[in-house]
């Protein structure tokens, strides 16, 4: 089962860009592959619709990604605040069975997580707990900056306590003037303290770009196999 949660420290660290890009990849490499996203704050209203930024994005990239959401909330709040604002409270047993259904109709799913692991999505219940419920692995995503390495140290221990599969981690977004010593520092001290591999290093795209570019730049990018604890044979070739 191709299934894979992706997660980060902070919000804006580029997971839903990391989502698209390995869902149209694994698209192009002939699974059909679905974007889930469980919790979708910040959502925008268009033509008297609510849509779902995050999912419209992936669409851009790949109109025949399979893509769901369960909960939309117009506030940019925390989930748990945004739920209560809005009157429309959080069931992480409505999640689980949507999240089942989208696995049997898809061979590859990939969760976009909405914010950190420690966010409050329910009373008494954090996503953390959600991520436990749903039997998925992590896949960090980290933007190189100077305090990555804390938030990002912070929350692969709190996924190791709570007993959770971490296949890795993805630095994103590496721009030309990012500066050597930072971006040599981040895999090293996460490397070295968390014992969890650097699977990925993502340049930064400039401009508007092509889904094939995205493409070529996951493959160049990420280790694939590992990150979804495959072998593939196109990439074999």
């Amino acid at each position: 089962m191709l299934n894979l949660y992706i997660t980060s420290s902070n919000r804006r660290e580029g997971k839903t860009f990391l989502s698209s890009g390995l869902a149209a990849t694994m698209q192009s490499l002939g699974y059909s592959t679905s974007v889930y996203k469980p919790i979708q704050t910040n959502g925008i209203e268009y033509e008297g619709f609510m849509q779902s930024p995050d999912l419209t994005y992936v669409k851009t990239i790949d109109p025949y990604i399979n893509t769901q959401f369960s909960y939309l909330f117009k506030s940019d709040m925390e989930p748990l605040i945004a739920s209560e604002i809005e009157n429309d409270p959080i069931d992480i047993e409505l999640i689980y069975k949507e999240y089942q259904k989208i696995l049997s109709a898809s061979d590859c799913t990939i969760v976009d997580g909405d914010c950190g692991l420690l966010s409050p999505i329910a009373p008494s219940t954090q996503t953390v707990d959600l991520v436990k419920k749903l039997l998925v692995p992590l896949l960090f995503v980290v933007t190189p900056r100077e305090d990555s390495i804390n938030d990002t140290l912070l929350s692969i221990y709190t996924a190791q306590e709570k007993g959770l599969e971490i296949r890795g981690v993805v630095i994103n977004n590496i721009k030309n003037d990012c500066p050597k010593t930072l971006l040599n520092a981040i895999p090293r001290v996460i490397e070295e303290y968390t014992n969890i591999k650097i699977l990925g290093l993502i340049s930064h795209i400039e401009g508007k770009f092509s889904p094939e570019d995205l493409i070529t730049n996951i493959l160049n990018g990420v280790d694939i196999e590992s990150v979804f604890n495959v072998k593939i044979e196109k990439l074999e070739l």
